[in-house]
């Protein structure tokens, strides 16, 4: 399975990060990347940090072509400026997407202690939940961050699926799923490349994987 991670899509409602622009994309590329997607035999679609673009250019897109996808919202984002308010979550949630958490502060998970884990995966979880009108089961790593415990402390809260953006395929029916992050530089021809990097870089890939989920 190929998982794609989408972040904001047109201008920005809000200041950015550090570095982030790089993941914005224009509508129009994005709308090409969506065509370029389909044509993958297996895709997951899933969007991180909440952006208010998510309902008003995201939604519509996948709608018009009976596609489905995972939204991750980081909560005290939340009815921000440029980013999603309740509303707006709940009715992705009414539209049939599903809806994760992505945290509260958007920071790095790994080596947080214990009253920051429950800030990141209970009561962000339980803001979202409230919003959406619907059970949070999904998470996804902030900045693909993680090691083995906080793997352990995701599993402790009972997520039945955790994202990461480790760029290679994954099983549909694993519990960690990596995902390949677009850029704003990437082409249909990169998406419809995603999944082909050859047998030593896979190998390569894998082995990153395996050592982020022991350290």
């Amino acid at each position: 399975m190929i998982n794609l991670c989408f972040h904001g899509i047109g201008a920005p409602g809000r200041e950015l990060e550090p570095d982030e622009e790089q993941f914005w994309i224009e509508p129009e590329r994005f709308e090409d990347l969506l065509t370029a997607a389909q044509e993958l035999q297996d895709v997951g679609l899933s969007f991180d940090d909440g952006n208010a673009s998510d309902f008003s250019i995201a939604l519509p897109a996948l709608a018009e072509r009976g596609l489905t996808a995972s939204f991750f919202v980081i909560s005290s984002r939340l009815g921000q400026p440029g980013s999603l308010d309740a509303e707006q979550v709940r009715a992705l949630a009414e539209a049939g997407m599903e809806i994760g958490s992505h945290g509260m502060h958007h920071r790095p998970w790994r080596s947080l202690g214990e009253v920051a884990v429950r800030e990141e995966l209970h009561e962000a979880r339980k803001t979202i939940e409230e919003a959406s009108g619907r059970p949070v089961e999904q998470a996804a790593c902030p900045f693909g961050a993680y090691d083995r415990g906080t793997l352990q402390a995701l599993k402790r809260h009972g997520y039945t699926r955790v994202y990461t953006v480790d760029r290679r395929p994954s099983q549909a029916s694993a519990w960690l799923q990596g995902r390949y992050v677009i850029r704003s530089d990437d082409t249909p021809d990169t998406v419809r490349g995603f999944g082909h990097d050859g047998l030593p870089r896979s190998l390569v890939l894998a082995a990153k994987t395996t050592a982020k989920r022991w350290r």
